[in-house]
C-alpha cells in the first residue's frame, strides 16, 4: 500500500521539483524559440551559408538522443583542460544550467524545423498582396509571413511543449531536483518504489493538462479565430 502521509510530509520537496521542472522547460522553450526563428528564416529564404548551418544544426540535434547531448555537455566537456580553465567553466560546472543549454539547443531543432515548413506554406497571395502595397520584402516577411507562419505552426509546436516536458526528466540524471528528481529522492531515502514515481505521474500529468487547456485557448483565439 502506498504511504500517502510520506508524500505528504515530503510536499515541499515535489513543490520544489514543480517549480525546478516549469522554470527549466519555460526558459529552454523561449530560447528554443529565439534561435529556432532566425534559423528558420534563413532556411525558408535561402539565405547562403546561415540556411545551410541552419540545415546542419537540426540535423545534429534532432539526429542524437537529448540525453546523449546533455551527458556530452554536462559529462563530456569536463574532460577538457581548456574548458575547466576558462570562464566557461563556471557555468558549465553547474547541473542546471548545462540542462538548461541543452534543452535549449534541443528545442531550437525541432523549432526550426516546425516554423520552417510553416513559413513555406504561407499563401503566395498575401505575400503579393502585401508587395503590391509598397512593402519592402523585409516589412512582407515580419508583418506578414512570420505572423502568419506563428499562427499556423500553433499545434504543431504545442507538441513541441508537452515533449520537452516530459524529456526534461532527464535532467534528474545530473542531479537536477527537478520533479523525477524529488520522486527518486523520495523513494532512496525512505526506501520505497511507488510513493516517489507515481507522485510524479500525477504531478506531470496535472501539468500537462493546464498546458492542454491553455493551448487550446490559443488555438481557439489566434488559430480558428475569425476576427
Amino acid at each position: 500500500m502506498m504511504d500517502l502521509s510520506l508524500i505528504a510530509e515530503n510536499a515541499h520537496l515535489f513543490a520544489q521539483g514543480v517549480w525546478v521542472t516549469i522554470t527549466l522547460v519555460s526558459m529552454a522553450l523561449a530560447g528554443g524559440v529565439l534561435l529556432g526563428l532566425p534559423m528558420a528564416i534563413a532556411q525558408s529564404q535561402r539565405i547562403p551559408v546561415l540556411g545551410r548551418l541552419a540545415q546542419v544544426y537540426s540535423y545534429v540535434f534532432r539526429g542524437t538522443p537529448l540525453l546523449v547531448q546533455l551527458y556530452i555537455l554536462y559529462y563530456g566537456l569536463a574532460q577538457f583542460e581548456a574548458v575547466r580553465a576558462s570562464i566557461f567553466w563556471v557555468p558549465l560546472s553547474n547541473a542546471y544550467v548545462c540542462a538548461l543549454i541543452a534543452f535549449t539547443l534541443n528545442s531550437a531543432a525541432y523549432v526550426t524545423e516546425i516554423y520552417r515548413g510553416a513559413l513555406l506554406n504561407v499563401d503566395r497571395g498575401e505575400i503579393e498582396a502585401g508587395l503590391a502595397c509598397g512593402m519592402t520584402r523585409r516589412q512582407v516577411m515580419w508583418r506578414i509571413i512570420v505572423p502568419q507562419a506563428l499562427r499556423t505552426s500553433l499545434p504543431a509546436y504545442s507538441n513541441e511543449v508537452i515533449f520537452l516536458l516530459h524529456a526534461s526528466v532527464v535532467a534528474s540524471t545530473i542531479t537536477v531536483i527537478d520533479i523525477l528528481g524529488a520522486g527518486r529522492t523520495l523513494n532512496a531515502q525512505y526506501y520505497v518504489v511507488y510513493e516517489g514515481f507515481l507522485t510524479a505521474a500525477v504531478l506531470y500529468m496535472a501539468i500537462v493538462a493546464v498546458l492542454t487547456l491553455c493551448i487550446r485557448w490559443l488555438e481557439r483565439r489566434y488559430l480558428f479565430s475569425k476576427a
